[in-house]
């Protein structure tokens, strides 16, 4: 029987994270399936050039051409307009902070295609991993993809530079102690969202070039007494960190096809089929799943970013206009036909959709007609989820408009998207554009 001062040598959960990542194989359908999520980040990313925040960040920091100047660039700019992808569980957008860091410090190391495509793999592991262990309660304040995603970038950092064991210990350490990301900038629509993903893309990418020369982190930074979990998690659950899977992460995340907050998805999808089925004036009572109410219930919307975040202001749009696309926030902001819809849209929750969230993102709308006559719609998974996924057509068709929205020539966005499909096959990896058709400073 060991002695009390046996010490402990049970390994950290960064350190049997870092072992799980490192010991998965990769299989071309891996591949094949990264490949999608960097096509779908370049559109996201094009997508937010033409926008508001775009314009300090580029004050800021447009001139840099170091690599952590052009790594923040990129990942807050594909996360402005709200069109990157989302990981239910963990609810993180993993492809805001992992993207650039595989991209932009591949193409600086020299890496070809498929050690990018490995890259992004292994940081959507870490920081849905750790995003999936973070517990409801942390949503309430912070923001996931600001937390978790250090870990993703420095997994995706330390896989490029080949770091070893305790290397890439060293770096979740150091990313878990940048980790923050509040979600007070709600309150006054602030550009700070954007902050947290070129912020978390950064952090991870430092620390892990800082251990790449020896600068050590601490081994427990999630579990320790002065740890991740116990600083900023009321109800962790530290075991879905190294839960068993069957393959990688990734596949389990979902594509948006629509330019605004997540939550809002399930209830577009219900307000276009409501539409379809023709239904004339009345009272509309959408039913969905109390986070999505605390994060995007606001019945004024007063401006686009707030509208896209604003459960009302999407429904109404969808039922009005038939469509969500990225100028409905921006020219449809002040519609009368789409304000005049919003006071009609009642939000509530539902203990049914409650039960199966994080797991499950749904909705239910119901109509009541002027005469009583009542329809009902349901979704318990939107469009884009692994359930219901885009199809290969719809992917590239929702990246070329975000191309086109952006201010790419159609010739350049086509040659671009093709350029990310062809990563794993013929093994180049792709220069990003930059606003004003330059590109951005890389070998």
């Amino acid at each position: 029987m060991d002695s009390p001062d046996t010490p402990d040598v049970t390994p950290s959960l960064s350190r049997g994270l870092v072992r799980q990542i490192r010991e998965r194989g990769t299989t071309p359908g891996d591949l094949d399936a990264a490949v999608s999520f960097v096509q779908d980040w370049m559109g996201a990313y094009v997508a937010g050039w033409p926008t508001a925040p775009a314009a300090p960040l580029m004050g800021y920091a447009g001139g840099r051409s170091d690599l952590e100047g052009r790594v923040f660039l990129a990942a807050a700019l594909s996360h402005i307009a709200e069109t990157d992808d989302l990981h239910r569980r963990s609810v993180t957008h993993p492809g805001c902070v992992v993207v650039p860091v595989a991209l932009l410090l591949g193409r600086e190391r020299g890496k070809g295609g498929v050690e990018v495509l490995r890259a992004v793999l292994a940081g959507y592991e870490a920081m849905i991993r750790v995003g999936n262990a973070l517990g409801p309660s942390h949503y309430r304040i912070f923001h996931n993809t600001a937390t978790a995603g250090v870990f993703g970038a420095a997994a995706a950092a330390a896989t490029l530079l080949e770091l070893d064991e305790d290397g890439w210990v060293w770096a979740m350490g150091n990313a878990g102690t940048q980790a923050g990301g509040l979600w007070e900038f709600l309150t006054d629509a602030a550009m700070s969202k954007h902050l947290h993903a070129g912020m978390a893309a950064t952090a991870g990418l430092r620390a892990a070039l800082l251990a790449a020369h020896g600068f050590t982190g601490p081994e427990r930074i999630l579990e320790g007494e002065r740890g991740f979990f116990r600083g900023f998690c009321p109800d962790p659950d530290p075991s879905l960190v190294l839960a068993p899977d069957e393959g990688w992460a990734l596949p389990g995340t979902s594509i948006k096809p629509w330019p605004c907050c997540r939550h809002t998805h399930p209830a577009i999808a219900a307000a276009l089929e409501m539409r379809e089925r023709g239904v004339g004036e009345g009272e509309f009572v959408l039913s969905t799943y109390g986070t999505a109410l605390r994060v995007t219930d606001d019945p004024e919307a007063r401006t686009p970013y707030a509208a896209r975040f604003s459960l009302q202001f999407c429904v109404a749009a969808a039922l009005a206009r038939g469509s969500i696309v990225p100028d409905t926030f921006e020219g449809g902001l002040h519609s009368p036909d789409i304000r005049r819809l919003m006071p009609r849209v009642r939000v509530q929750e539902s203990p049914e959709l409650e039960a199966v969230y994080p797991r499950r993102w749904g909705a239910v709308l119901r109509w009541t007609g002027a005469g009583g006559d009542q329809r009902e719609v349901a979704f318990p998974d939107a469009p884009g989820d692994p359930e219901c996924p885009l199809t290969p057509s719809q992917l590239e068709g929702k990246v070329l408009s975000l191309f086109r929205h952006g201010g790419l020539p159609d010739a350049v966005g086509a040659e671009l998207f093709a350029a990310c499909g062809g990563m794993a096959a013929i093994g180049e990896v792709p220069v990003l554009p930059w606003p004003g058709g330059a590109r951005v400073a890389g070998r």
